[in-house]
């Protein structure tokens, strides 16, 4: 594995791991807490988060439309119950305890990269990757995010995963500053389709313990 060099620095929205973690404090001055859920109930808060989120990610190229429609078609009530249900997808929820709102969520999924660009740039097995993860705006900046990346990286640790990789887009220089204050690195690059739109995103990963 060689890392790429990448004329930007790197941004993004958290994760967690089977037993229970806290970030700092949210709006109420109680620490959010991250958790792993299976529970389908969970699945209507979820989507209902994924659909306020995914487009604070996207380029400027794509269109409110466009999110809309990837939204529809991967991060709806009906995917997120799939991704419940599945042993190899593990769902991880911040919640505000207060309200017990869901305030962000990750989602990994462990296995095999489908893409032939991420089969290039990792060469290492076995991996997990971090499919998403958002943070509502309001808690952006209260360490939810670190939370929810201590998760993930807790569930690379359980599992034996070599490295732990996701995709960033190439303009999302808020989320690459993040990756790489969490210690990712660039290590080559790839296609994201939304709405028939190819966006060019960097792949990053890093060994889940350090």
């Amino acid at each position: 594995m060689r890392p790429v060099a990448s004329p930007l620095p790197i941004r993004c929205w958290p994760l967690s791991d089977r037993d229970q973690h806290t970030s700092p404090a949210g709006p109420s001055g109680t620490p959010a807490s991250v958790t792993l859920t299976t529970d389908p109930a969970d699945a209507d808060e979820l989507a209902a988060v994924a659909a306020l989120t995914f487009p604070l990610a996207c380029p400027p190229e794509l269109s409110a439309t466009d999110a809309a429609h990837f939204v529809a078609d991967n991060l709806s009530t009906h995917h997120f119950r799939s991704h419940l249900a599945d042993p190899d997808s593990h769902v991880f929820k911040a919640v505000e305890p207060e309200s017990s709102a869901i305030v962000g969520y990750a989602l990994l999924l462990d296995g095999e990269p489908t893409d032939p660009d991420v089969c290039e740039a990792i060469t290492a097995r076995p991996l997990t990757m971090i499919s998403k993860m958002y943070v509502l705006p309001g808690f952006h900046g209260r360490a939810v995010s670190a939370g929810l990346m201590d998760a993930a990286l807790s569930h690379g640790r359980t599992r034996h995963s070599a490295l732990v990789w996701l995709g960033v887009n190439e303009q999302n220089v808020r989320a690459q500053r993040f990756y790489e204050k969490m210690g990712f690195t660039v290590m080559g690059r790839k296609s994201f389709i939304v709405n028939g739109k190819r966006c060019s995103d960097y792949v990053l990963a890093r060994p889940p313990a350090v």
